[in-house]
């Protein structure tokens, strides 16, 4: 369902944020015009008319902000840059090979002028490898602190715009700056790419929407998306008006990352529920089909620079700085820790723990300290100077209540402070504390545990012999992304100040022994699963995700933000009318084999039964005796019996072809299977409980088959249910002659050897028998169940023993993946071509007796 708030993307070309330039053209090598963009819909041109680069097989790094710092020389009053050594994007080098390219594509930030913006991006081009996107300051704004900051930031983060006061509702016009500057973002692009060698990477909730506008572009670029915030629950997510949109636009990259299974299950529930997608699990990597492509889903968290930390520990500043805090806190236990001044953080609970400890425990009073380093806000706002107040008052607070002369149980670090301090407070902590009510990642714990590893320069400033055993003791939030890698440390929920305080006590009164294992275990992983490690992981998938890009047709279609690539194998085309017309008219012995479900009738129909133009149409193609035509179908003989009585010469297989009835007046047949179904005494306990269990489900009992229905169940429960149901029945049933199956919102339990490609073989090989082989075959069916028929027609070795091969089409119904050769879009596709084979049988049926004789002749 679309929102009415939310909005087309070719609604958006007015004002002063799009050039409604119909024409494409190539973008100049630098941008400069403020806030002027592209057309969105005239963007789209072929593959072969991208800007080429001078350097193949580029790693494209798309963030909000580039990895560098900006200063104006007051004497010059020009500019001077340096990279920022403590960003991500740079640290993720490591992760690459000595010889690759790395290009960054983001915003400075410092505002530059336009007049001198064009020789700003040629230093940063030539010297950083770095493309600036200039983003005007008015569009800056709205799209960085409006949108991305002060709604989706906080949406993210769980937290509601209940009212005015407590976050900043959905703003239309907000909405519109972030498509403005997420397209400006992806043009950018355009001035770099070589679409056939590059790889782009693109960050974090900024730019969501990223990856439609530049797949708009390029069908078959290789893009990767990685978000560094939460994914939220299904629930808060769909109270986005936009929700669909960005959804859309995210399955437009090729593979999409998260820190945590968690962030990746809610972002699939959010495509299962809202866009009707289910995932497979394929050989360990989670996959979407989506219109032909598989976007995987990576869950790997993000890990910190080993090298530069370690070099923090080695600088002098840190040995200096280590001994200033040995000698203030010295015969205390340190507990520390290190936030951004955020809501979301914690601080205020971290501070109210800590305080219920030192009530609790007399005994530590004047005994141990928290010191709580708080880094500069990343926003602005009414929020972030209540938490901020709140914070500083508890502090207050509690050194009035506890503290003395020399002691003060909280001390608060609210100023800049530099990493070679901060890793010399993480080396001497005894505890740290992770509080946060709701994060991405947060390296801090990681930080900490090297730390307290140390190094030989840290070891003598401590005072430490080298080679002792190390501890550290982590208490962490269980709402953080790092908190599942983390076995050894204490998980809290940090609303639960009692508990919090219970932790912060067990942590520093632990044995050193159990500090030294779980430190031990934290350290492996940590030093195992750098950043390094993290971005080489997700290149090398997205490589993989990459691979059949060039072995398939790609079609683009949709309007704004709807745009999807469509792609399908090379021989994969829609079926039409007048080449199948043609080949009917050229043979005399046809075999049709029909689908019912999703075929003759759509999935959304309330009523199963045919309609009477699908009798009509039926009984036109029936009356021709060159044709023989078959209802190939899941359903119960009954059931079909009843639905198709008019139709005297309609042959049905029943039950995936359990049943087989050549016409009206014949016999019913079943095939050669076991016959004992035992087996269904132990699977319809089972499923019984499952029907139970879930609202809305039910079972068909068959003869030759048990089938669990779950389509009126709640889409995400009902998908989880249908799995563990499938596994249940997979391991009860393990020595049964049956098979389990997972089809279109059903399980479906049924004796082996009963498909619907045997009965299809069966049916041909009858027909050869009889002295009428068949020399056209069509079969037209739209789930799983159907591939077995398009393998059997398609299959070479099954029709060998046919005197002439017969012409063979496979077609099935929607655009996906198929065994089949060909596609019609729906059932009405299916109609119109069955009438149009009716409307031929009928002509040629009406023609003169000579004209028959001879076609019988020359077939014979």
């Amino acid at each position: 369902m679309v929102s009415s708030s939310c909005i087309n993307l070719s609604d958006l070309v007015s004002g002063d944020m799009f050039n409604s330039s119909q024409t494409p053209r190539r973008l100049p090598r630098v941008m400069t015009d403020p806030g002027i963009v592209s057309d969105v819909d005239g963007w789209e041109t072929n593959d072969g008319d991208a800007a080429s680069s001078e350097c193949r097989g580029k790693k494209i790094i798309v963030a909000n902000f580039l990895p560098l710092q900006a200063q104006r020389d007051i004497k010059s009053g020009g500019w001077s840059f340096s990279f920022e050594e403590d960003s991500l994007l740079l640290q993720m080098k490591d992760g690459f090979s000595s010889d690759t390219k790395v290009v960054y594509v983001g915003s400075l930030k410092v505002d530059v002028d336009l007049s001198e913006q064009d020789e700003v991006s040629g230093i940063l081009l030539e010297e950083f490898n770095c493309v600036p996107t200039f983003l005007p300051p008015d569009l800056q704004k709205r799209f960085y602190h409006g949108f991305c900051k002060h709604y989706l930031w906080s949406l993210f983060h769980y937290m509601l715009p209940m009212c005015p006061e407590y976050g900043n509702r959905f703003d239309k016009l907000l909405w519109q700056a972030y498509l403005s500057a997420n397209k400006i973002f992806a043009e950018k692009i355009v001035e770099v790419i070589n679409p056939e060698e590059d790889y782009v990477w693109v960050h974090d909730y900024h730019l969501m929407v990223f990856p439609t506008f530049l797949r708009k572009r390029f069908h078959r670029v290789k893009l990767g998306f990685f978000l560094h915030c939460p994914f939220p629950s299904s629930e808060i997510y769909r109270t986005l008006p936009v929700r669909d949109e960005i959804l859309k636009a995210l399955l437009n990259a090729d593979l999409i990352g998260f820190h945590t299974f968690d962030y990746a299950r809610h972002f699939l529930s959010c495509c299962s529920r809202m866009l009707g997608l289910d995932y497979e699990s394929k050989r360990g990597h989670i996959g979407l089909e989506y219109f032909g492509r598989t976007v995987y889903i990576k869950i790997l968290p993000v890990g910190i620079h080993m090298g530069q930390l370690q070099s923090a520990l080695n600088h002098p500043s840190s040995s200096t700085k280590v001994k200033e805090i040995v000698q203030k806190f010295e015969g205390k236990k340190l507990i520390v820790g290190v936030d951004d001044m955020d809501i979301f953080k914690g601080i205020s609970l971290k501070v109210l723990a800590m305080e219920r400890l030192l009530q609790q425990h007399q005994e530590l009073q004047g005994n141990v300290v928290l010191v709580q380093i708080v880094n500069p806000a990343r926003s602005t706002g009414k929020d972030v100077q209540e938490a901020k107040r709140e914070v500083y008052e508890s502090t207050q607070r509690i050194n009035n209540a506890f503290g003395f002369s020399g002691y003060e149980p909280v001390v608060l670090i609210d100023r800049c402070v530099t990493s070679c301090e901060k890793t010399a407070y993480y080396a001497f902590a005894d505890c740290c504390i992770v509080n946060a009510l709701r994060d991405g990642m947060n390296l801090v714990p990681y930080k900490y545990t090297v730390c307290r590893q140390g190094t030989s320069n840290m070891d003598e400033a401590l005072q430490i012999a080298a080679g002792s055993p190390r501890t550290s003791m982590l208490v962490v939030s269980e709402f953080i992304g790092c908190s599942p890698s983390l076995s050894g440390a204490i998980r809290v929920n940090p609303w639960n100040i009692d508990d919090v305080a219970d932790a912060l006590n067990m942590a520093i009164t632990m044995p050193d022994v159990e500090k030294q294992l779980r430190h031990e275990k934290h350290y492996r992983f940590v030093s195992s699963h750098d950043v390094g490690y993290w971005a080489q992981s997700f290149i090398q998938d997205l490589g993989r995700a990459c691979k059949e890009h060039y072995s398939k047709n790609c079609w683009g279609f949709g309007f704004g933000l709807n745009f999807r690539t469509l792609s399908l194998s090379p021989t994969f085309r829609k079926l039409s009318e007048e080449n199948i017309v043609s080949a009917h008219g050229r043979t005399c012995r046809r075999a049709i084999f029909l689908d019912y479900d999703g075929t003759l009738v759509p999935h959304s129909s309330i009523t199963k039964s045919p309609s009477p133009e699908v009798i009509l149409v039926l009984n036109n193609l029936c009356s021709d005796p060159k044709n023989t035509v078959f209802i190939v179908s899941g359903r119960g003989q009954n059931s079909l019996s009843d639905w198709f009585v008019q139709c005297e010469n309609i042959g049905i297989a029943a039950e995936h072809g359990y049943f087989i009835r050549w016409s009206r007046s014949s016999k019913w047949e079943t095939i050669p299977v076991a016959a004992d179904f035992g087996w269904k005494r132990i699977a319809e306990p089972v499923m019984k409980l499952y029907a139970e269990a879930t609202d809305g489900s039910y079972i068909e009992s068959k003869e030759s088959a048990l089938v669990w229905h779950y389509q009126d169940a709640p889409p995400d429960f009902g998908s989880c249910q249908a799995k563990e149901l499938l596994d249940h029945l997979e391991s009860v049933l393990a020595n049964e002659p049956v098979v389990v199956k997972r089809g279109r919102q059903i399980v479906e339990v049924k004796a082996q050897g009963v498909t619907k490609g045997f009965v299809t073989e069966k049916i041909l090989s009858t027909m050869t028998s009889n002295g009428k082989p068949p020399d056209f075959v069509l079969c037209i069916g739209d789930d799983r169940s159907d591939e077995d028929m398009f393998e059997t027609i398609s299959n070479a070795a099954c029709i060998s023993s046919l005197p002439v091969p017969p012409e063979v089409f496979a077609c099935t119904v929607g655009q996906k993946p198929s065994k089949a050769s060909y596609y019609l879009h729906d059932t009405s596709d299916v109609l119109s071509l069955l009438r149009s084979l009716a409307a031929a049988s009928s002509s040629i049926t009406a023609t003169s007796g000579t004209r028959t004789e001879v076609c019988f002749e020359s077939c014979s």
